[in-house]
């Protein structure tokens, strides 16, 4: 089988590129057809045989503060040249743009300002940090943070992670959900080494 599960494909569909989901496969009059769930069409899925699908181009993968920065260049309607420019901005501009001061250092690299363009004109992935738990103690009961899919509803319970539950988190989750979550943060590596 050429593709799994929760690969991203696309495929060509009225002469547009499409992007999907494998969502499942079958065997059928020994040819594999995938199950293909539609991105942004609820309820969407489509059929296809292996050969109609392809793995789509890897995307450059950039760092949380550089995604950041591409949001705001394009919020404030700058285009590529000024953002890419961006290490002449001061450091008055930086703050006003809430952006990291990193980001002036990190296109200073020539090989950087190139996969920065690539980020911005194809799309990019985040670079993944490290994730942690976040673990709550009291009366010898241990509880992890637990967000819920389902509902999108935080709740606190000891279930580990699943279909449903999401324990373990980046940096800026745990922070977008409550800057004090932070303070009760566990590696991921240090739990499940015990």
């Amino acid at each position: 089988m050429k593709f799994k599960e929760g690969d991203k494909v696309q495929f060509i569909r009225e002469g547009s590129l499409i992007d999907g989901v494998v969502m499942g496969s079958d065997n059928i009059n020994h040819e594999i057809i995938y199950k293909v769930g539609l991105n942004g069409l609820k309820n969407s899925v489509v059929y296809f045989n292996e050969g109609t699908l392809i793995s789509p181009a890897s995307l450059p993968i950039i760092p949380q503060f550089i995604a950041d920065a591409i949001e705001v260049f394009r919020e404030k309607e700058y285009d590529l040249a000024v953002a890419i420019d961006y290490e002449a901005c001061t450091d008055e501009c930086v703050r006003d743009m809430s952006l990291d001061s990193k980001v002036r250092g990190w296109l200073w690299e020539t090989s950087n300002q190139e996969l920065f363009a690539r980020a911005w004109l194809d799309g990019y992935e985040v670079e993944q940090g490290p994730l942690y738990y976040v673990r709550f103690i009291s009366d010898n009961s241990v509880s992890y943070l637990n967000l819920r899919w389902v509902d999108k509803g935080l709740i606190l319970n000891s279930c580990g992670q699943d279909d449903i539950y999401k324990t373990k988190f980046t940096e800026k989750e745990i922070k977008n959900m409550n800057i004090n979550y932070w303070a009760f943060r566990v590696p991921v590596e240090e739990v499940d080494n015990e």
